[in-house]
């Protein structure tokens, strides 16, 4: 016997016809990065939908990150093809957040299986001149992140950059923005624990420790230490934030 799914399909939105045309027009190089979308009208009678229904199709492309909006004229306005994918997966993952539908644990979850996996490649992959570029970027994070006057916003900033430039070592172009869009996705929560954290100075100093151990490791071309590093700087992170929440909510 054979079941079916009875539930009715979702009515087709009519910017969709402008979606499904311009991902087949990237995938076989009709349009690429940096091509200007023509306007409005010509979209609208190409594809026979409403000139409201391009703008709402154009407003997802540029929240997707697929292409960026800009009024006035001239070569740089109107809407730009480029590729920030990350952008859309953060804002979406925030939102999801926001909803309680995706948990905080889950996103330190995913993030300990992607930097892990990330610092191990790394630390195996052949040396290039863009892996030892890529090194010489996240040790002058380092340095900038040992400097101290630095306050805890430019500390975290930097946090996130380092991170992330970790990760791309590996030379995984989805990994790297995956974790760009967890970083995105989580940066808020963070902030907000690093700001109400009332013994600052313990943590930043084993957050440097941590920092400096798992690039030492990377560096060596210790791909299981740098995992195992990189495992403990996390969880050791998130471990110490209920108690600073708890201290934000009851003060005294």
């Amino acid at each position: 016997m054979t079941v079916t799914d009875s539930s009715p399909l979702p009515p087709r939105r009519s910017y969709d016809l402008l979606l499904e045309n311009i991902e087949a027009d990237l995938r076989s190089g009709a349009i690429k990065l940096g091509d200007q979308l023509p306007g409005e009208r010509t979209l609208a009678e190409t594809y026979g939908i409403s000139r409201a229904s391009v703008r709402e199709g154009i407003r997802i492309l540029d929240a997707m990150g697929v292409l960026r909006s800009s009024s006035g004229s001239g070569p740089k306005s109107g809407a730009i093809i480029v590729s920030e994918p990350s952008a859309g997966l953060s804002s979406a993952l925030r939102l999801h957040m926001a909803s309680s539908r995706l948990s905080v644990a889950d996103i330190v979850e995913t993030r300990v299986l992607l930097e892990t996996w990330a610092a191990q490649a790394a630390a195996t992959s052949p040396d290039t001149p863009e892996k030892q570029e890529a090194l010489e970027r996240a040790g002058s994070l380092l340095e900038a992140m040992d400097r101290p006057d630095l306050d805890r916003d430019t500390f975290h900033t930097l946090d996130a950059r380092f991170h992330v430039e970790l990760s791309s070592l590996a030379g995984n172009s989805v990994i790297e923005t995956m974790m760009d869009s967890l970083s995105g996705a989580i940066r808020g929560y963070v902030k907000e624990a690093m700001d109400n954290f009332d013994d600052w100075p313990r943590i930043l100093t084993a957050l440097r420790q941590q920092h400096h151990g798992i690039f030492d490791a990377v560096a060596g071309r210790n791909g299981a230490l740098a995992a195992d590093r990189l495992r403990e700087h996390i969880t050791w992170f998130y471990a110490q934030i209920p108690a600073a929440e708890g201290q934000a909510r009851n003060p005294g």
